[in-house]
């Protein structure tokens, strides 16, 4: 099945119904390679959200009672359609967001996956079941659904961090209110659209376009909605937190990361290459996992930056829908020009440019967003790009003398999503493994590549303790009941009567 853009203005989705706004602002769909207008999406307001979120409520009381089975076959089904349309939705992720195609396929898979491993935990959602200290007692402890999950989530992966999100919320019995990110509306649209192909029961999955300022604070503060589940900036993330945590919701946050590849004096350096370019300039860089910095032992620093320049200039920049790309746009203009006053900084710090540094430009290239993969030696720990989320295709290489310098700068930032570490050596591998505070850790691979079955996400601002993906996302959206049966007949006390 072919997926195209089917309207010209993307409608909301709420309580079975795709509704139009006509007297919303409309913000363009843009196609970051080259400028084309994909369709339009419209701004929704308060009364949108309020509309949703009374849906998802009322929807919610008899989802929850649907079996945990049953609700996992609807992502089976879901899970099937998604196989089935995976080139097609790849194609427009790429038209839409700017990856390369081979790129989007895969997050188009992750999405897949997930809805497979989610569906499987329908017939699981594990509680415990414990011995009671009282006789003819029997004690255990159940999940139970929040309620109405908000979801708030960003453009650069808009059909797989949507499905961390959006699978593990219904299989365990919520329904959801979803914004997705505008950049990426058409992914949302036909994302929703394979929803209602299955059957959702109506309210159970609800779409709502907008702004963060409108739509998401709207979600934040409605007191129709018990949990806000966010991707994106650590800034909004924390605004979120405030807002939602004196309203007494619970909160899940994903937020950005200054992740670190540590390259020792013996590890496999072409190895290490491979990894790095990866990580560094995959997406364009624009992942929260991206590798922004090398940390290379002194002894093999020159040849390291020898072998990653000359990687670099190989790579082939332009529009993601042609195979032989390695790296497409960025998704827009504001992006861009935030990259460019990086440059600007690294330079007056007294960072040392090796390649790249500004637009990418030149026949088609003049039409897109594309920035030149970037590489900066000489960086020192305090400096503004050691430090700071940039968000695009640039790399800073820091030298050390020993792993625990190398450590220690890992850990010194403010973020704590993820780090890699290229060593032969098995006992610097388990010191790395112990010491690094992130919440992954790579051993000789790159900082990208999370898999669905294991929990995402890491410490310090880059989070606030849930983790996406993995069982860990059923405890973003469960409650935990503990349920006492006592068929002894009498009363028994607790704590009295067992001594």
């Amino acid at each position: 099945m072919d997926v195209t853009v089917k309207a010209t203005v993307y409608k909301n989705y709420i309580n079975g119904e795709w509704k139009a706004n006509p007297d919303g602002e409309k913000v363009a769909n843009i196609n970051p390679a080259n400028g084309e207008v994909l369709g339009y999406v419209t701004l929704s307001t308060e009364r949108d959200v309020d509309e949703a979120v009374r849906a998802a409520k009322e929807a919610q009381k008899s989802w929850a009672k649907v079996p945990a089975p049953k609700r996992g076959e609807y992502l089976f089904r879901i899970g099937e359609i998604l196989r089935e349309r995976k080139e097609a939705l790849a194609r427009l992720l790429t038209q839409e967001m700017g990856k390369v195609i081979a790129e989007a396929r895969g997050e188009v898979q992750e999405a897949i996956d997930m809805a497979y491993f989610m569906g499987g935990e329908g017939r699981r959602l594990a509680g415990q079941t414990v011995p009671s200290e009282l006789p003819d007692k029997h004690a255990m402890s159940l999940r139970v659904p929040v309620g109405v999950a908000g979801l708030i989530t960003p453009w650069n992966f808009p059909i797989a961090i949507a499905s961390w999100k959006i699978f593990p919320a219904l299989v365990a019995g919520n329904t959801v209110v979803w914004k997705p990110a505008t950049d990426t509306p058409a992914l949302a649209y036909e994302f929703v659209k394979i929803f209602e192909a299955v059957g959702l029961p109506k309210g159970v999955v609800n779409l709502v376009y907008g702004s963060g300022g409108t739509v998401g604070r709207a979600m934040v503060e409605h007191p129709g909605i018990d949990i806000i589940s966010f991707t994106g900036s650590t800034e909004v993330g924390s605004e979120i937190n405030g807002r939602a945590g004196k309203l007494l919701k619970r909160v899940s946050l994903e937020m950005g990361g200054k992740n670190a590849v540590i390259v020792m004096d013996d590890a496999d350096l072409d190895l290490a290459v491979d990894g790095i370019i990866w990580s560094a300039f995959g997406t364009a860089g624009q992942r929260c996992t991206a590798c922004s910095r090398v940390i290379v032992h002194r002894n093999v620093k020159a040849e390291l930056e020898e072998r990653l320049v000359r990687r670099v200039e190989s790579l082939k920049i332009g529009d993601g829908l042609d195979e032989s790309v390695d790296i497409g746009p960025v998704i827009n203009e504001k992006a861009l020009k935030q990259i460019e006053a990086y440059m600007d900084v690294a330079k007056s710090e007294g960072a040392v440019l090796l390649c790249g540094g500004r637009r990418a430009e030149g026949g088609a290239l003049d039409s897109g967003y594309y920035f030149e993969p970037t590489i900066f030696t000489d960086v020192t720990r305090d400096m503004r790009i050691a430090k700071e989320e940039i968000f695009g295709p640039v790399l800073s290489i820091l030298a050390v003398d020993s792993l625990d310098e190398a450590i220690e700068i890992n850990n010194e930032v403010n973020y704590g999503l993820s780090s890699a570490i290229f060593t032969r050596d098995t006992n610097q591998t388990f010191r790395a493994m112990r010491e690094l505070d992130t919440g992954i850790v790579y051993i000789n691979a790159g900082t990208t590549g999370a898999e669905i079955h294991l929990p995402f996400g890491g410490t310090k601002a880059t989070g606030n303790g849930h983790r996406d993906s993995g069982i860990a996302a059923l405890d973003v959206f469960t409650e935990w009941k503990s349920v006492y049966v006592d068929y002894s007949g009498k009363l028994q006390r607790a704590q009295i009567d067992n001594n």
